[in-house]
């Protein structure tokens, strides 16, 4: 589903990402942690075609970023870690527009709109401004909106941050139905305990550069994915 091979973004003399190669098969939530700056969102920026990147390959169920970001674009869906969303609009009209964008006929959107708001207990919401919105309604509201067109592909920054337990439980079971039917999930977390019970496959980057990854048991063996984690950012130090 989402093949990188040899990324590598340089802003001046930084390298954001270093020669990171990594592959995500259909069927698999997998995670992706390392420290403020180590290069998580400038790899999920670069993945989603918001962000050129200098060199490497990064195909999307076959299909080059690069090439054809939009045939990519249409089968995925990208939450960034602060969603800038359009806060004059009511929430149904963002959706609304969010579905037009991604040619989801009348049927589907308000089947999938009353759906996934209903989950989340935000139907009552949809017809207030966003600009009323809590932090959390904005969270799910973008959740939603990632979700509506039902992507092969969805990349998350921080995709718990603001939501409260329940929101959170409701978020995991929805990724899991992603993948599931054939998807993939691809996010960045510092919650390493939801990582370690999330996820199929887990990578860890630091400075840019790939330093393990592989199934939860292959990176973690008989150890907390924390304390392999800390001792692996101990090594690099």
């Amino acid at each position: 589903m989402l093949r990188i091979e040899h990324l590598t973004k340089t802003y001046g003399e930084k390298k954001a990402v270093d020669d990171l190669s990594l592959h995500i098969a259909p069927g698999e939530i997998y995670g992706f942690i390392g420290h403020n700056g180590a290069g998580k969102t400038t790899t999920l920026r670069s993945v989603c075609g918001v962000q050129q990147f200098d060199s490497g390959v990064i195909r999307i169920n076959g299909i080059s970023v690069a090439e054809d970001p939009i045939a990519c674009k249409k089968i995925l869906a990208y939450i960034p870690d602060n969603p800038d969303l359009y806060d004059y609009m009511t929430g149904m009209r963002f959706l609304d527009f969010i579905a037009d964008i991604f040619g989801v006929g009348e049927a589907q959107r308000k089947e999938r709109i009353e759906e996934y708001a209903g989950r989340f207990e935000l139907l009552g919401d949809l017809p207030q401004p966003i600009s009323s919105y809590s932090h959390g309604m904005k969270q799910k509201l973008a959740i939603i909106a990632a979700w509506i067109h039902t992507p092969k592909l969805i990349l998350m920054d921080e995709p718990f941050v603001g939501l409260d337990p329940k929101a959170s439980h409701l978020l995991k079971g929805m990724m899991r139905e992603v993948c599931d039917r054939g998807g993939a999930i691809f996010f960045s977390t510092h919650v390493l305990e939801v990582a370690e019970k999330l996820c199929d496959k887990v990578a860890i980057i630091r400075g840019g550069k790939l330093i393990r990854s592989g199934s939860m048991n292959e990176v973690k063996g008989d150890e907390t994915l924390e304390t392999v984690f800390l001792e692996l950012e101990a090594e690099s130090c």
